[in-house]
């Protein structure tokens, strides 16, 4: 192989690497990665209680669920969460970067994978989930039927609402270039999700339910079945799975 061929090898190589799907990603960013945790503990951390809590309530109605893949796992906030509410966790990211930042505060398996293309046996966890990380694939619907191979009993999701004040801010943000992070996001609201996961399983049965949160804190309730609030929780529970165990 010559010279220039090799070099024009590792220069596209080195381009997948930075933009994956073609696209310039904050999270193949060192300067982004190494500083997400501190979001979480620090204006997010009243979000994130509520997310958790909506979450649990929803996984934990499918007893069936012991085992649980997080695909865009990133730095494990929450892959190890999954842990402490008795669900055996592995998580899996596309950033190297991310994975790296995991792997200190995280005993469990990491997996550098493209959601895509899971590099798993069918039925090889209970179920899925998407934290934070859906409204970046590029084609999701790819990626849907991936999970319910992946994951025997179903998926569960957790995303910023599409119609929400705080997308809406940030969209404004990045006008100014104040704000990477949503600049390639395709944010959902509970129907658009739902539209997608008919069109990707088509022909399976299954059960959804869902649940919004991220509303002021003055609000009376901070979770309901309203599509108003800045992020919701999604689960997708298989009914025409056949019991093994």
């Amino acid at each position: 192989m010559s010279d220039k061929l090799q070099k024009k090898k590792f220069e596209l190589a080195t381009k997948k690497l930075e933009q994956w799907q073609d696209r310039e990603e904050w999270f193949f960013n060192r300067e982004h990665t190494e500083v997400y945790e501190d979001y979480y503990e620090g204006r997010y951390k009243r979000a994130e209680i509520w997310q958790k809590k909506v979450l649990a309530k929803l996984i934990q109605k499918d007893e069936r669920v012991e085992t649980l893949l997080e695909y865009g796992c990133g730095t494990t906030r929450f892959t190890r969460w999954w842990q402490e509410i008795g669900i055996e966790a592995t998580g899996a990211d596309i950033s190297p970067f991310m994975l790296g930042e995991g792997n200190k505060h995280f005993d469990g398996d990491l997996v550098w994978a493209d959601s895509h293309h899971m590099p798993f046996k069918d039925n090889t966890f209970d179920a899925l989930a998407f934290i934070a990380t859906f409204a970046y694939y590029d084609d999701p619907i790819k990626v849907i039927r991936e999970a319910v191979r992946v994951g025997k009993y179903g998926m569960i999701f957790g995303i910023m609402n599409r119609n929400s004040t705080k997308v809406m801010r940030r969209r404004v943000q990045e006008v100014f270039g104040a704000n990477p992070y949503y600049e390639t996001a395709n944010f959902y609201t509970p129907n658009k999700l739902i539209d997608t996961i008919h069109e990707a399983l088509e022909g399976r049965l299954y059960e959804i339910e869902w649940t919004a949160t991220g509303l002021p804190k003055w609000f009376p309730v901070q979770r309901w079945g309203l599509p108003i609030g800045d992020f919701f929780g999604l689960h997708v529970k298989l009914t025409d799975v056949e019991e093994n165990r």
